[in-house]
């Protein structure tokens, strides 16, 4: 078999372990970048414990999640934000707002996580107003939707306290456009995504909720999203 002819055959196989409806929920229910047991995934995708345990066999075997032993419990996640910026496309090609969601969908359009990155309406005004401010600049090559960070860009980054050489050395895509699934398009994803989370998550401009995937943006997120970046929110 050429590699072609593989290419397809692996594409086929991660497409049907998603399309599998239970399979599906499951995974959707880790979009939020929580560990959750099997019994958990079960209640999710409404299935009993043996049927979710060959589903989630199915999805490690097709490099969809991971899990990590911790005492007597096995916790599952995705297995990277690639799977989740998927995810987040499939929703879009679909038309839904979200395969699993809390009972809070506003908040999810305006504010959320996407794997480890910030989505939502946040997400896509704070990508707009990097390129803007041509902090970010499009990486020419295929894949399309990489970005770099220019020198007044990675300037500017360092002194509000994000690690641009740590982000760059992670071995994951440094910066790219993940589509957003209620905003139809683009918000930040990649290493430095993941880090702007964390930065404003510790500078307490975002608020995560404790049982889903909402941000709440604080008076002083508000203050400063508009002061460092132009970002009205």
């Amino acid at each position: 078999m050429d590699d072609e002819a593989h290419g397809d055959v692996s594409v086929a196989a991660i497409a049907a372990a998603i399309g599998e409806p239970a399979r599906a929920r499951m995974l959707y229910g880790l979009m939020d970048g929580h560990a959750r047991t099997s019994t958990e995934l079960a209640v999710i995708a409404d299935v009993g414990a043996p049927t979710a345990s060959a589903h989630l066999g199915r999805l490690r075997a097709a490099g969809l999640v991971g899990v990590v032993a911790q005492g007597k419990h096995r916790y599952y996640r995705l297995a990277g934000p690639d799977v989740a910026a998927v995810l987040e496309g499939l929703n879009v090609l679909a038309g839904a707002e979200a395969a699993f969601r809390p009972n809070t969908p506003r908040r999810l359009r305006a504010a959320r996580t996407c794997y480890d990155h910030m989505a939502g309406a946040v997400g896509v005004a704070l990508h707009d107003r990097l390129q803007a401010l041509q902090w970010l600049a499009p990486v020419p090559g295929d894949p399309p939707g990489r970005y770099d960070v220019t020198p007044s860009g990675a300037a500017a980054l360092e002194a509000l306290g994000v690690d641009v050489a740590a982000a760059h050395a992670q071995r994951r895509r440094f910066a790219c456009a993940c589509l957003d699934w209620s905003e139809r398009r683009p918000h930040l994803g990649g290493a430095l995504g993941a880090a702007l989370l964390s930065l404003a998550l510790r500078r307490r401009w975002l608020e995560q909720d404790l049982d889903s995937r909402a941000l709440s943006v604080t008076s002083l997120g508000r203050r400063e999203l508009a002061s460092r970046f132009g970002a009205h929110v």
